[in-house]
């Protein structure tokens, strides 16, 4: 058996890895894995990405201090996939807040509406979490 890398961005084969509070059960985040990005958190404990938009290695944490150590790691049947569950320091999204699934869909406001996807504005989506963190003072101005 083997960890099936099948998904691919920019020639890196990848896992999609979906990350839980270790207590809550929260999902906090979704993000890619390499091959050496899921060695290197086997090996040290903490968790380590892919980052397919800077198309290198990332450890969680590295440049906001907001790291995630893993508590445990399990892989679907097709084995294209980990579930990542993990105790989180600080917030595990860039945006500031505790889980990068800050957002709730209005259903009513955007079937009422009949508005397409590809259109939603800030009355489609409640944000349902406090921000934590003002992402320019961690990370700077973008």
């Amino acid at each position: 058996m083997k960890i099936n890398f099948k998904h691919e961005v920019n020639g890196e084969k990848l896992v999609i890895s979906v990350v839980q509070d270790y207590e809550s059960s929260q999902v906090l985040m979704v993000a890619y894995m390499n091959k050496e990005a899921l060695t290197k958190t086997l090996k040290t404990g903490i968790a380590h990405y892919w980052s397919t938009s800077r198309n290198k290695l990332w450890l969680k944490g590295e440049s906001s201090g907001n790291t995630q150590k893993v508590k445990e790691i399990f892989t679907d049947c097709d084995m294209d996939a980990v579930v990542l569950k993990v105790e989180q320091t600080g917030a595990a999204c860039h945006e500031g807040y505790y889980s990068c699934f800050f957002r709730e869909f209005d259903v009513a406001n955007i079937n009422e509406n009949n508005k397409d996807l590809e259109d939603l504005d800030k009355e489609d989506l409640k944000i349902i979490s406090e921000r934590l963190f003002n992402p320019e003072e961690v990370y700077g101005k973008e």
